[in-house]
């Protein structure tokens, strides 16, 4: 990881044009070439991260984009609306896949696992959606937050689901029960062509409705982003300016991370699971040691909201931000 003084005063900014109305979620594809943007403009846009070049306008909510997704092998982007629907795209040509309806109020959050096969979105309607990709059916159904679900995260080896709330609280739910393994199975008896041949399928009947393992409660203020490391350390960021860090098979808390002057939109962790940064209203990024707890660097993000902070394989930090109708991408 890189994380000399040098490396992180020098900064590259690029900057994508094209929505008429404001940028309220960025993500970008595994190998950094795309970057996917929604706005309030109810158009979800494709562009080349190297050329700025716009590639696709995807259009077909009937509300504001809140949240986009890039699976992790590079074959759909999953887009949540205020229209309560989440539509799947094609990456490669951007043609429309399939939607999932089941919510019934706005989409805040997808997420796809990491090995692309489920999708978990989370809803106003304090509700968490586990999904089927490839049918394209809900199968799991998360409940028991009393607020927003603004937040959710996959592990690496896609086990567990931790779900963040404006109740304070986060959720860890555990997908490796028999139970869950019994209900995938189940689901993968149905017939995939019927499926396919329907584009707006709702989630009428949840098979299952789990209870979670655990309630973490340390934040006093909403629970805005949730991400796990690759040895099943969680981080959680909250209004109430803190970062926490978690053992979420033990549900304990680890560190309690202070220093920032603002809300905290996002946290992430490095690849060699040492570091995680997380970037704030404030106008920072800080990049915390994992094992204590401590800062030990501070960057600065100019005066736009940082929305999304990804390290490289290789130790860069890649955020991306929203002014007005505009995204950038800045790399540390």
């Amino acid at each position: 990881m890189i994380i000399g003084p040098k490396d992180y005063c020098k900064f590259k900014v690029k900057t994508f044009y094209g929505h008429t109305d404001e940028v309220n979620c960025v993500a970008f594809s595994p190998d950094f070439k795309l970057i996917v943007t929604g706005s309030d403009d109810k158009i979800v846009r494709i562009f080349n991260t190297t050329t700025c070049e716009l590639l696709y306008e995807v259009e077909g909510h009937q509300g504001a984009i809140r949240c986009v997704a890039v699976s992790p092998d590079n074959e759909f982007i999953a887009s949540g609306s205020y229209d309560k629907a989440i539509q799947l795209w094609r990456i490669s040509d951007a043609n429309f896949y399939n939607k999932l309806l089941g919510h019934t109020k706005s989409v805040e959050v997808v997420i796809f696992s990491p090995d692309s096969n489920l999708l978990c979105s989370g809803s106003w309607d304090r509700l968490a959606i586990v999904w089927n990709i490839e049918l394209c059916q809900a199968i799991i159904l998360l409940t028991g937050h009393n607020g927003l679900v603004q937040s959710a995260a996959f592990s690496a080896t896609t086990k567990w689901i931790a779900t963040g709330s404006w109740d304070f609280s986060i959720r860890i739910w555990n997908l490796d029960e028999e139970s869950s393994k019994e209900n995938a199975s189940n689901m993968s008896q149905l017939s995939r062509s019927d499926l396919r041949k329907k584009k707006n399928l709702k989630a009428d009947i949840f098979p299952l409705k789990p209870k979670p393992n655990h309630l973490l409660q340390k934040h006093k203020g909403n629970v805005h982003t949730v991400a796990f490391s690759g040895n099943d350390v969680l981080a959680s960021g909250s209004w109430d300016k803190t970062v926490c860090l978690w053992d979420p098979l033990k549900g304990q808390l680890l560190h309690c991370l202070q220093g920032h002057d603002g809300w905290v939109q996002v946290v992430a962790f490095s690849h060699d699971n040492l570091y995680v940064a997380s970037a704030c209203e404030d106008d920072t990024i800080r990049i915390w040691v994992v094992e204590n707890g401590k800062c030990c660097k501070v960057l600065a993000t100019k005066t736009e909201t940082v929305q999304l902070c990804v390290f490289t394989p290789h130790g860069t930090l890649v955020t991306s931000g929203t002014n007005s109708a505009t995204s950038s991408c800045h790399t540390h």
